[in-house]
């Protein structure tokens, strides 16, 4: 039996053995995460790193629908309307959080069970153990809300092959546990069926040969997914280095699904799907993750003092109409000088990490 820690609402910890559990708990929001959530999760993390008696640590999520449905964007709207100051607070505490996951000295683990978008695949893929399920749900649909895909994770589509990264950037598609495993934004699938054996099985597991052995008892192939059969067009539609250039190759596919991937494309952000491109194309050059997370912020900043994030939360979430008036409202209009607003430095407000 497992002992409670703190239990504050929207996040609970508990231990068993030297296993360190937080569960995201706010499931009637998909456990979208807060300010202080990230907050709390970056307090005991730090304290762990250096407690002799805490090895694995363990990142889930409660109700059974969700890990964690991203970012508590409804309050980063509100914010961005009466000009608090949440946006730059929650995104530089929600990616310094993601970079202490990566870079944690114990062993993590993620159960990336049910959905997982945004600010959620920020939290498990990073993670040195990722776990998907076949009730996996993952996905990066910020291009959608006039958004871009943040939390660090161009650093790991950029390195996935055939292009896939670009592919799930640009249109936000669904990936299931197979479609995560090939992104790269998981590692190790298991069946739902045995998530609940998983906490005792990591109770005294201290390393990363110790974790692998544990889960391996778990891992089943995944049932096959959509991805494997997409990738003859996939590939050479998304390895154009300009929004112009795949849209048009998309039309010229001669493919259904290519045609699908390049309607979802022009109901996006035209901004949104520039500012993309060039963040995965800037992400292939950089060595740290954490040259990502730099870029996100600078990226993040321009978004909320800009015009179509808060227009597309407001079309998603708060009308729900479904209709954003985007600006400029073509790809054609987004000009270079537009793009680039949105890569300059942000000053004092610069994102620095302890190295």
């Amino acid at each position: 039996m497992s002992e409670m820690l703190v239990r504050d609402g929207d996040v609970v910890i508990r231990e068993l053995g030297a296993l360190r559990r937080i569960t995201l708990n706010r499931p009637q929001a998909l456990n979208a995460i807060t300010l202080g959530m990230a907050e709390t999760m970056t307090a005991f993390m730090q304290q762990w790193a250096d407690d002799p008696a805490a090895g694995t640590v363990l990142i889930d999520g409660a109700g059974g629908r969700a890990f964690a449905a991203g970012g508590d964007i409804r309050a980063l709207y509100d914010a961005a309307k009466s000009g608090g100051d949440l946006p730059e607070k929650f995104w530089a505490t929600e990616y310094r959080l993601n970079v202490l996951i990566a870079r944690y000295p114990k062993p993590v683990v993620t159960l990336a069970d049910g959905l997982v978008m945004g600010g959620g695949v920020g939290l498990s893929a990073h993670a040195a153990n990722c776990i998907v399920t076949e009730r996996s749900v993952i996905a990066m649909p910020e291009v959608g809300i006039g958004f871009f895909p943040d939390v660090g994770v161009s650093f790991l589509l950029t390195r996935a092959h055939w292009e896939l990264g670009t592919y799930v950037a640009l249109t936000g598609e669904r990936l299931g546990a197979q479609g995560a495993l090939m992104c790269g934004l998981a590692n190790c699938p298991i069946p739902a069926a045995h998530l609940d054996e998983i906490p005792a099985a990591l109770a005294d597991c201290r390393s990363g040969p110790e974790i692998r052995a544990a889960l391996g008892k778990f891992e089943a192939s995944p049932m096959p997914g959509k991805i494997p059969k997409a990738l003859r067009w996939i590939m050479p539609c998304f390895s154009g280095n300009t929004i112009e250039e795949i849209l048009e190759t998309l039309s010229m596919a001669g493919n259904e699904d290519a045609i699908a991937a390049r309607d979802t494309m022009l109901k996006a952000s035209p901004t949104s799907l520039k500012i993309t491109l060039r963040n995965l194309r800037d992400a292939a050059k950089f060595r740290r993750v954490e040259e990502c997370f730099r870029q996100d912020y600078r990226i993040a900043l321009a978004c909320v003092a800009g015009h179509d994030f808060i227009e597309g939360i407001r079309a998603t979430i708060v009308d729900k109409d479904r209709k954003p008036q985007w600006r400029p409202d073509t790809i054609e209009a987004v000009t270079p000088d537009i793009v680039e607003r949105h890569f300059k430095s942000v000053g004092k407000l610069e994102l620095k990490f302890d190295d």
